[in-house]
C-alpha cells in the first residue's frame, strides 16, 4: 500500500512528497524486516524551520547489508533534498539504547508522528532515574562544551552567536525533559525551556530567552550581546542541574 500525503499534511510540500517517497522506500527494500518508521522533533509537531533537519528513527528485525544497499540512494536523495537523517535500530538493540540515552528516548516518545508500524514499547516506559541521571550528565557536558568553545571559537560576536544557536537545542531538550519528570509536560521544548526559566534560580531569564531563540533562528545576535548571553546559559544550566538535584 502507498503512503498517504494525509500524513504529513501540515508540513512543507518538500518534506511531505520526500518522506512519502521514503516510507514507501523502506517498506520496498526492508519489507519484512521493516517494524516501525517514527518522525521525530521538529517535524513531528510541524514545527520547521529553515535549518531543521528532519529526523526519523529506522526500526528494524534486522540489518542485512542486501536490504540496506537498495535503501541507500533513496536516504541520500532525501537527505540533499530535506535534510533527512536517520537512526537505523534494531528491535534487540532499542531496549538497550534507552537504558543508555534515556533522554533522547524520552524526547522522541513525546515529540513523535509514526509513519509506518507503531511506536516500539520500549518507548513507552522510560526509567525516571535513568532520565535524571542522564539528564545532569547532559546538562554539565553542555556547560563544558560551552565553556571551552567560548575559549577556542569565540573570538567574535558572531562565533559566539553560532555557538548559542547550537547550545539552544540540547538546553530547550534539557527543559523539556525536566518538566516532564516533575509531571508538567509543555507543549515544545521552546515553550519548556520558557516554563523552566520562569521558576529558575538566577534570573530574570527574559533577554536570554529572547537571545538564545534569536541566535537559534539567525545565527545572529545584536553587537555586544553574545558574550554575555553566552554566560547566562552557563549559569541556567547551572540552576537546572541544581533544580534536577532536588527532584524525589
Amino acid at each position: 500500500m502507498m503512503t498517504t500525503l494525509a500524513l504529513f499534511d501540515d508540513l512543507p510540500d518538500a518534506v511531505r512528497t520526500t518522506l512519502v517517497m521514503l516510507v514507501d522506500a523502506a517498506k520496498a527494500n526492508f519489507q519484512d524486516e521493516l517494524v516501525s518508521i517514527v518522525l521525530f522533533g521538529s517535524g513531528a509537531e510541524g514545527r520547521l524551520q529553515a535549518a531543521s533537519d528532519i529526523n526519523l528513527m529506522v526500526v528494524l528485525r534486522q540489518f542485512h547489508q542486501e536490504r540496506a544497499d537498495g535503501f541507500r540512494e533513496p536516504m541520500r536523495m532525501a537527505h540533499v533534498a530535506v535534510k533527512a537523517v536517520a537512526m537505523f535500530i534494531t528491535e534487540p538493540e532499542l531496549p538497550v539504547a534507552v537504558g543508555l540515552f534515556p533522554v533522547k528516548f524520552a524526547d522522541i516518545a513525546r515529540r513523535h508522528r509514526v509513519l509506518f508500524g507503531e511506536l516500539p514499547p520500549a518507548l513507552k516506559a522510560i526509567d525516571p532515574a535513568a532520565q535524571k541521571r542522564q539528564l545532569q550528565e547532559m546538562l554539565m557536558n553542555l556547560a563544558l562544551r560551552l565553556r571551552y568553545n567560548y575559549i577556542i571559537r569565540g573570538l567574535r560576536d558572531e562565533q559566539i552567536a553560532a555557538i548559542i544557536a547550537h547550545a539552544a537545542g540540547p538546553l530547550r531538550t534539557a527543559a523539556a525533559t525536566l518538566l516532564a519528570l516533575e509531571g508538567k509536560p509543555a507543549s515544545s521544548p521552546k515553550a519548556a525551556l520558557e516554563i523552566v526559566a520562569g521558576t529558575l534560580d538566577g534570573g530574570p531569564w527574559a533577554e536570554t530567552l529572547a537571545n538564545i531563540s534569536q541566535a537559534h533562528e539567525t545565527e545572529d545576535l545584536p553587537a555586544g550581546t553574545p558574550a554575555s548571553t553566552l554566560f547566562q546559559i552557563m549559569a541556567m544550566t547551572e540552576a537546572m542541574r541544581r533544580r534536577i538535584g532536588e527532584l524525589t
